[in-house]
């Protein structure tokens, strides 16, 4: 009977100050790497809803641009989500160019064009807003260019590209670019 006791009691020793260690180390281990995860996500959330409040501002502006007739040149909305007034009406392109890009420059990545941030806003064809919503105020950046076809002066259709970008903060964004045509 007494070697059945020992036995017993050896095998349920229990884990050595070893294992222990391991395990505690292991466990620490994993602990950072989630942790890390955690500034990462919100990071991520925070870049994600800038870019979605840009992509609403450039649909909307893009929706305007749209909804007017071939015929117009320019347009201005009471609207206050668009500065488009009186004194700072939005272009539509110039049937006088056909096939020209006019607007603001553009730039060619992975084969699509999009709008060029480095260069100067052209006036007409870009404004600024404010997010009045957001507690910080974010200012977005939105630019468009046309290209216009027409025959005899008469406008055939347009084509808008349209970009929208957040600016401020010490973060890097990059632009939302929308890309459309219109046309009888």
């Amino acid at each position: 009977m007494a070697w059945r006791d020992k036995a017993r009691t050896e095998k349920a020793a229990g884990f050595t100050l070893t294992e222990v260690m391991i395990a505690t180390i292991v466990l620490i281990v994993c602990l950072v790497a989630i942790a890390q995860l955690v500034p990462a996500s919100i990071l991520s959330n925070s870049s994600n809803r800038n870019d979605s409040t840009a992509m609403v501002f450039a649909q909307q502006e893009l929706n305007q641009l749209i909804s007017r007739p071939l015929t117009e040149t320019q347009y201005t909305t009471d609207n206050l989500l668009f500065l488009c007034s009186g004194a700072n009406p939005c272009l539509l392109g110039d049937p006088a160019q056909p096939g020209a890009v006019v607007g603001a420059p553009l730039v060619v990545i992975n084969n699509r064009p999009v709008i060029d941030f480095a260069a100067t806003p052209v006036a007409g064809y870009s404004f600024t807003y404010q997010d009045l919503n957001d507690p910080v105020g974010l200012t977005y950046d939105v630019r468009w260019a046309v290209i216009t076809q027409a025959t005899g002066g008469l406008v055939s259709s347009r084509r808008f590209i349209l970009g929208a970008i957040k600016r401020g903060g010490n973060v890097f964004f990059l632009p939302v670019t929308l890309d459309t045509m219109v046309g009888r």
